[in-house]
């Protein structure tokens, strides 16, 4: 919860610094640089999670005891990273693996349940969002279901207002508390149209994703 608190904390600093109101742009019904087509498939395409894979808050867990029907549930992780089961009440799941936290949940189960067969099934990720600020066409948050990169975010915004400097476009990335905030600036135009493919950055959840507008006036530092 601290965690999420001090993110937030800082996406609105960063708004505050940019200093910037998304402009509301007139859809654009073709294809083109600056409005991409939005790709709903996208959206709905399912994240891969694999066994190192860390649960998170709203994540969805389908949870089976072996020949215990009563006991088997599909919960939603809560805000304050727990979940809620029969007898054994609640559990922590946030940063926990689905093999650690059926391990965790096997251990409570035992005072109640001989040899309890528990098993744990991510059904839906939630908890992985990325942020999309500024000159796009849809700014907001977005989340991760596939594996997404810069110009994938870009056309889940509905693509850059006619005002974008896409060529500064700056992604926020925030580490564990009492790591420095890390800066990656791109180009929209060195990615499409020069040898610019390693500024498409596969992006990661809680990046911020900035894009200022070309009248956007920088001050100096004091």
């Amino acid at each position: 919860m601290r965690a999420t608190m001090n993110m937030m904390t800082r996406i609105g600093s960063i708004i505050a610094i940019v200093g910037m109101t998304a402009t509301t742009a007139l859809a654009d019904p073709k294809p083109s640089v600056m409005n991409p087509v939005h790709e709903p498939a996208m959206e709905k395409s399912s994240l891969i999670v694999t066994t190192d894979y860390f649960i998170g808050p709203e994540d969805v867990l389908e949870i089976t005891v072996w020949k215990s029907p009563d006991l088997s549930k599909i919960v939603q992780v809560r805000p304050d990273g727990r979940i809620s089961l029969p007898l054994i009440g609640d559990v922590t799941a946030v940063g926990h693996t689905s093999v650690q936290l059926t391990e965790a949940i096997s251990n409570r189960l035992k005072a109640y349940v001989e040899n309890p067969a528990v098993s744990i099934v991510v059904k839906e990720v939630n908890s992985y969002a990325i942020f999309v600020l500024g000159e796009v066409s849809k700014p907001g948050r977005y989340p991760l279901k596939s594996k997404t990169t810069l110009l994938q975010a870009v056309t889940l915004a509905s693509g850059f207002t006619p005002v974008a400097s896409r060529n500064k476009i700056v992604i926020f990335r925030f580490p564990k508390d009492g790591e420095p905030l890390i800066k990656i600036k791109a180009s929209f135009d060195d990615i499409v149209l020069r040898d610019g493919t390693d500024q498409n950055i596969e992006l990661k959840p809680g990046d911020t994703i900035v894009v200022p507008s070309e009248s956007m006036v920088v001050m100096p530092s004091r």
